[in-house]
């Protein structure tokens, strides 16, 4: 009891309790998935419901699509375009900073260049139908159209050096497609006005050693015929001075004789 008394006089300590939670206890699932027997698979499949299907309005044979009218005005541009060219290059576009772009626009249109931007949905059936569908392969991808109503190719090629984001991929010059190294190659050429002076100065030159050749047969009968002449004038006066010197002599022998 003394023992009991002095526990009961200690402090008491207070364990942990667990919390209190109601279970409910389900009734087991008996009933599990099982395959359906193959002879009701065959029965539930032909008596399967196949809803009909919803009639189609049947289109009027001959009658096509109508073209939008914004496609109508692209394609009506890329043919004045290339009917109005005389340098059209085909470039590949990668991504470029706007800032750059309007600059090099702006440097282009100083020489009369102007930067198109045309889908290959609407340039690719122009080119198929005309003289320029050798230009197909180069219009894969992201393209832009740099054009002009004259040939300037060394302004283009000089310009482009500083965009290396746009890379040509050839060009059609004067209804001459080149490629890229063909195009180079087109601008190290001399200008319309040094090629004309050239051929003039060609051309002169043959006509002046024409017109000496001519000449040179009857200048040389000319001088053949003075050089004859001369000599002939000179023989005869050598002879006319040996006539006179001999009737000179003769002239005192005579004299001496009368005497």
């Amino acid at each position: 009891m003394a023992a009991a008394a002095l526990c009961s006089r200690g402090p008491r300590r207070t364990g942990w309790l667990p919390a209190l939670r109601i279970v409910r206890h389900a009734k087991s699932v008996t009933r599990h998935w099982r395959a359906m027997p193959f002879e009701r698979q065959k029965l539930m499949a032909v008596t399967e419901h196949v809803a009909p299907k919803p009639e189609k309005c049947a289109a009027p044979r001959g009658a096509a699509a109508e073209e939008n009218g914004y496609a109508k005005l692209l394609r009506w541009q890329v043919s004045e375009m290339f009917r109005d060219s005389k340098m059209i290059a085909v470039c590949q576009r990668d991504f470029t900073p706007s800032e750059e772009m309007l600059l090099m626009k702006h440097r282009l249109r100083k020489h009369n260049i102007h930067v198109k931007f045309f889908p290959n949905e609407i340039v690719r059936p122009y080119l198929s139908v005309s003289k320029y569908k050798n230009l197909l392969p180069l219009f894969v991808g992201c393209n832009l159209l740099i054009v002009s109503p004259e040939i300037k190719v060394k302004e283009m090629l000089r310009i482009l050096k500083n965009v290396p984001q746009i890379n040509l991929l050839g060009a059609c010059v004067d209804d001459t497609i080149l490629s890229n190294q063909g195009v180079i190659n087109y601008s190290k050429l001399p200008t319309m006005e040094i090629t004309q002076g050239q051929v003039v100065g060609t051309l002169s030159l043959m006509a002046s050693q024409t017109c000496g050749l001519l000449q040179h047969s009857s200048v040389h009968l000319t001088a053949l015929l003075d050089q004859y002449i001369t000599q002939q004038s000179g023989g005869a006066g050598e002879t006319d001075g040996k006539a006179g010197e001999g009737q000179a002599e003769l002239g005192p022998a005579k004299s001496s004789e009368g005497l």
